[in-house]
């Protein structure tokens, strides 16, 4: 089905990924009236898994890609969950993000950006949300960046 979000999604060149299977007992996503909480996604990409941390291993704009990486696992997820049908995607509420970095790194924001930039870039005003971006000291499989997400499905 061809909509909107889809076009966009041709038109900046963006492909989702399937919606990552949990990797550890729990769901991907719980939706309780048109509220979705989308699980954790860490950052990964055809390689495989964006590791190590930000500020020593990779840079702010390394770990920023990491970041839109996982919009858009956050945006498969949600695909799954509309069974395939992401005109019931209605906004993003809020997202969480973790940055894998040592004590003295503060540019988690910018990091983070890499992820609600691409929520706007894709969904418009509908993509402005509510957000946290805070330091992790190890994440996952040693991956950059995780994370979760809140949205308002029809």
């Amino acid at each position: 089905m061809s909509n909107a979000i889809e076009t966009r999604l041709d038109e900046l060149g963006l492909t989702l990924p399937n919606a990552p299977a949990p990797a550890a007992n729990y769901v991907p996503y719980v939706r309780t009236g048109n509220t979705l909480y989308v699980s954790g996604q860490i950052s990964a990409n055809a390689d495989g898994f964006i590791t190590g941390k930000v500020g020593a291993d990779l840079t702010v704009e390394q770990g920023a890609a990491a970041a839109k990486s996982c919009a858009l696992s956050l945006l498969a997820q949600v695909r799954a969950a509309c069974d395939g049908d992401l005109t019931r995607l209605k906004r993003v509420v809020k997202l969480v993000g973790f940055v894998n970095s040592h004590g003295d790194f503060t540019d988690q924001p910018k990091v983070i950006n890499g992820a609600s930039d691409t929520m706007v870039e894709i969904l418009g005003d509908a993509g402005r949300h509510a957000r946290s971006a805070v330091s992790a000291g190890a994440l996952p499989f040693n991956v950059a960046v995780e994370i979760e997400g809140i949205f308002e499905v029809e």
